[in-house]
Order: structure tokens, then sequence, then C-alpha cells
């Protein structure tokens, strides 16, 4: 690479190296796409006209000049004007004694917008509830990451090399349409 940044997104400019700020990461270079095949308008989304291609990975970077990627922008959620890293609290979960895969999307909101929904399979022969999940999630996340929905699968989809398939799982989560007050969970 000839060039690599972090900027943000509505302005383009430098995000702050404080390994805190997240932003877009991009690129800039000889061997960066020229664009997408047979795809104009994914190629004018991608590559803007001063030649950063904007990679859809969010990242911050750290005073030292390390960048650090944090989640795709697509599957970044927005709660109440908080960015959630979906990476962040899938790998809190995956610290839960009974969970054996976990997948994080946005659910919509009638009052934040967005919150956190947490698809869930349990290993053999454990047992959790949504109420213990989200408990035991919030003794170990800040308040406004812990999932307000926990939905229980046997098994979440995957592609054909193993990859959790979120597209599936954020339709899912839409399908279910806005949660309200209190906590809700349900077995798929």
């Amino acid at each position: 690479m000839a060039e690599v940044d972090i900027v943000d997104g509505e302005t383009g400019r430098s995000v702050p190296r404080d390994g805190a700020t997240m932003g877009e990461i991009v690129l800039r270079g000889g061997c960066v796409t020229m664009g997408y095949f047979k795809d104009e308008a994914a190629t004018r989304a991608a590559i803007r006209d001063d030649g950063w291609f904007y990679t859809g990975d969010v990242g911050v970077m750290h005073p030292d000049g390390y960048l650090e990627i944090r989640d795709r922008s697509k599957d970044v959620i927005i709660s109440g004007g908080e960015n959630i890293s979906s990476v962040e609290v899938e790998s809190v979960l995956y610290g839960h004694p009974a969970v054996n895969e976990a997948a994080v999307v946005a659910r919509p909101d009638e009052f934040w917008g967005e919150t956190p929904c947490a698809f869930v399979s349990l290993k053999d022969g454990a047992v959790a509830s949504a109420a213990e999940v989200i408990a035991w999630s919030r003794q170990r996340m800040a308040g406004y990451m812990v999932p307000k929905t926990v939905v229980f699968r046997a098994e979440l989809p995957k592609t054909s090399t193993g990859k959790i398939q979120k597209y599936v799982l954020r339709n899912l989560a839409k399908e279910m349409g806005p949660t309200r007050r209190g906590v809700s969970s349900s077995k798929m």
C-alpha cells in the first residue's frame, strides 16, 4: 500500500490517532483495484474522486500508527447515537460458558433506533435463558452494548466455508419488528 488511513465518513478527514475514534478504513496506491468488474455503481461508491478506496471496514488508529480493524461498517449498530461494534459484543458472548456460536446484528427499536440482537447457539447439553445471557453480558460490558434481544437457534446460518451469514440474521431481526420496553427473546 502506498497509503492507508482512517477517515470520518461525513467529512473525509482523518480521525484522531487516539485508539478510540472510529472511522472508515481507506486505501490508495498502485496495488488497489481500479474498480469492480462490470459494476460502475459499486466502483463509484467505493473509489472516490480523490482516489481513495473506501473498504467498508471500520477501525481506529492508535498513536503509534497501529491500525485496528473493529468491524464492517454495515455491521455497526447505532443505538441512541452510540456506535456499537458487533464484533466486540460477540467476543463477550463467546466467553459465556453455554454459548457455542454468537452473532450480533441490529434490530429496529422504537426508542433507540437500533439495539443489539444476539443470535446464539448453545453447546451440546448446555442450558441458558435469554434473561440469563443478558444478565451475564450486563456484568461484562457497557449497558448500551448489552443485547436487548437474544434468539436461540440450533445452528446459525453459514456459507459452505463456515462463515456466519449475517445478512440472513439481519433480515430475521428486521422481520421480528422493533423492540419495545423490556427484554425479548425467542427460539427460531
